[in-house]
């Protein structure tokens, strides 16, 4: 049996662990440490596991991920969630779609503190589901545009997948997030515009609402504005190079837990509640980067990587042609993989291919965070839209998968401009300070 099948084989293996719901990082590290095993015998995948265990979980990059997590963990147990969608809900709720619109807009300055897809999609959810069923809303719009919105977390910073993208290919964590800002921006202007063509074409999907007076917008503004102004400082801290990324998460939990505090809106034993939410949550994120790293070894053993970049190579399709089939790629295993399985699984393949053909890196990152976004809303699995099934239990799942088609489009359109113009992703990582 030769390595490249004993490698198509362990792969087979790892996709079958995860449909019998074995976690991600757990389906990855037995198939790594086994496959190594009949490679190179069983010291060297003793070894192989000892030592990437030991360089995952002693990585100081790495802390970046549970401060961030505690930081929007805490920025939602403390309400400063809710403030954000309110003062969004007070300057455009009173527009035609308007709740739809201002749920998008509170899932991207939400996605800012917490990094997570799944977190800032039940965050806000809760809070503008039931508003936009008050209002008359059709479940479609509203369920579509909470799961859409919530992809935003993925993408823009402190974005988790840009974390572990940068774990595995060596990157820089703060020139990948400072990426992901105008893209992120991109998208959110495109799920708007998305929305304002809908609710144009069918009134009836999102009424329009009552203006409130200058003083109640200025309120909620003002209310949002402590936890916006943590977002500024953190991130423009990486920008301005005054912090590294995981000073500016640290900085970003403590401001949030004294601002908390000092306003009385969280008790000791939610902080503790807050603190184990986020232990399970870094350590199900740990898992994963050890897996990946006893994986990709394996990986590279079964030169699998290597005979898939020279077929590439040698079918003559060009930097453009590869990179068109990897998005054709990453769409299929998008309809039944989960986001970070994709992203651990296919980088170590996708990366050295890619880049050695000319693509930036960073670039690519960038694009592979938003393929991954739209694997989340993409049937059958679409993990973004079972995660709003679960806020909005009487929603039928496929009117959510209707809603959120649109959207999946307006995705489409922001990969394709980021291909055709990369300088929107590299724009302000070329322009960094330190």
């Amino acid at each position: 049996m030769t390595d490249t099948l004993v490698g198509i084989l362990a792969i087979g293996a790892m996709f079958f662990f995860m449909i019998l719901r074995t976690p991600v990082g757990l389906a990855m590290l037995i198939v790594g440490f086994f496959g190594t095993w009949i490679l190179s015998g069983y010291r060297s995948a003793g070894a192989l596991l000892i030592s990437e265990t030991y360089s995952a979980t002693s990585n100081y990059a790495l802390t970046v991920m549970p401060l961030f997590i505690l930081m929007g963990n805490l920025s939602s147990a403390a309400g400063f969630s809710r403030r954000l969608y309110e003062a969004a809900f007070a300057w455009v709720g009173w527009l035609r779609g308007g709740l739809a619109s201002a749920s998008v807009i509170g899932c991207a300055a939400f996605a800012a503190v917490s990094g997570s897809s799944v977190a800032t999609a039940v965050t806000i959810g809760r809070v503008a589901l039931p508003e936009m069923k008050r209002f008359g809303y059709s479940d479609s719009l509203s369920t579509g545009a909470i799961a859409a919105g919530g992809t935003l977390g993925f993408l823009i910073p402190p974005s988790t997948g840009f974390v572990i993208y940068a774990i595995l290919t060596e990157e820089s964590i703060g020139r990948l997030f400072m990426a992901g800002i105008l893209p992120g921006l991109l998208l959110t202007g495109l799920f708007l515009s998305t929305i304002a063509i809908i609710v144009t074409l069918k009134p009836g999907q999102g009424p329009k609402g009552s203006l409130p007076d200058s003083a109640n917008r200025l309120t909620a503004l003002l209310r949002a504005a402590p936890l916006l102004a943590v977002i500024v400082i953190s991130i423009g801290g990486i920008y301005l190079g005054v912090f590294t990324p995981v000073e500016a998460a640290g900085v970003g939990a403590v401001l949030v837990a004294g601002m908390a505090f000092a306003g009385r809106l969280i008790t000791l034993r939610e902080f503790g509640e807050t603190l184990m939410q986020t232990v399970r949550t870094a350590a199900m994120l740990y898992l994963i980067i050890i897996g990946a790293n006893v994986l990709n070894p394996f990986l590279a053993l079964t030169h699998i990587p290597s005979t898939l970049g020279e077929s590439l190579m040698g079918a003559g399709l060009g930097p453009y042609g590869a990179l068109a089939l990897v998005v054709v790629a990453y769409l299929f295993l998008g309809m039944f993989m989960d986001g970070l399985a994709m992203l651990v699984v296919t980088v170590p393949i996708v990366f050295p291919l890619l880049t050695g053909m000319g693509f930036d890196p960073i670039w690519l990152g960038v694009i592979i965070v938003i393929l991954i976004e739209m694997g989340m809303i993409t049937p059958p699995v679409g993990l973004n839209v079972f995660v709003v099934k679960s806020v909005a239990a009487d929603v039928p799942i496929m009117s959510i998968f209707k809603g959120v088609f649109p959207f999946w489009i307006a995705m489409l359109i922001c990969l394709i401009l980021l291909v055709a113009f990369p300088s929107i992703v590299l724009l302000l990582p070329n322009s960094m300070f330190g």
